[in-house]
């Protein structure tokens, strides 16, 4: 899991983990239903912890499960930034995620039901994948990869093309999830400007293995 910097005593190492746990047992609600209507003693029961300590890390359930989906957004972003630190190419590093994204619907699916259900809200959240995706968008710009006339709006694109991918490898699982990944990272690239043979070849790049 995604953590800030390490606590400094006992008493701080003793709340970090009260908050993880609260963190994770939202994130552990959002990928069985997407439902936030769970009760604060519904969440601290499954957290382990007392009812009373729920206050003491959230003002709301709203600022929990906020929390949760930023955790999981950085966790995959974590996860790009250790299997993808190879990759020079920005065209290569945006169809690398996406694809890699549909496989670990089926290799860590708790984690992608959370983007599933709430990553809309977050599409550009400062935290997890819209750094990042910037971040490439900007060298491929800079470097003549892309042509980019909005980085806002092609952060949007991204990130709505992934949820919707995520959506579609949910709801048929009977799909070839590795086919319309490479397929739509393909549209992708060539949307950014990138040539269609290149975009078709690249899209289709040996990828990391996950484990």
């Amino acid at each position: 899991m995604p953590t800030s910097a390490p606590p400094r005593n006992r008493f701080e190492r003793r709340r970090a983990e009260t908050r993880q746990a609260l963190v994770r047992a939202a994130r552990q609600i959002l990928a069985e239903t997407g439902d936030t209507s769970a009760s604060i003693q519904t969440i601290a029961e499954r957290a382990d912890v007392g009812f009373g300590s729920f206050y003491n890390h959230f003002e709301s359930k709203t600022e929990l499960f906020d929390a949760a989906v930023v955790d999981a957004l950085e966790e995959l972003g974590q996860t790009f930034d250790e299997h993808l630190r190879d990759i020079d190419d920005p065209a290569e590093l945006v169809a690398a995620g996406l694809r890699l994204s549909a496989r670990m619907a089926d290799s860590r699916p708790e984690l992608m039901q959370v983007l599933r259900h709430r990553g809309l809200r977050h599409i550009h959240s400062a935290r997890g994948l819209a750094p990042r995706a910037v971040r490439d968008l900007e060298a491929g710009a800079a470097s003549g990869r892309f042509t980019v006339a909005d980085t806002t709006v092609a952060v949007a694109a991204l990130g709505g093309s992934l949820l919707a991918l995520l959506e579609l490898r949910f709801a048929e699982p009977e799909l070839d999830g590795e086919e319309a990944a490479s397929n739509l990272a393909e549209m992708l690239l060539r949307m950014l400007g990138v040539a269609a043979g290149d975009a078709h070849d690249v899209a289709r790049r040996a990828l990391p293995d996950l484990n």
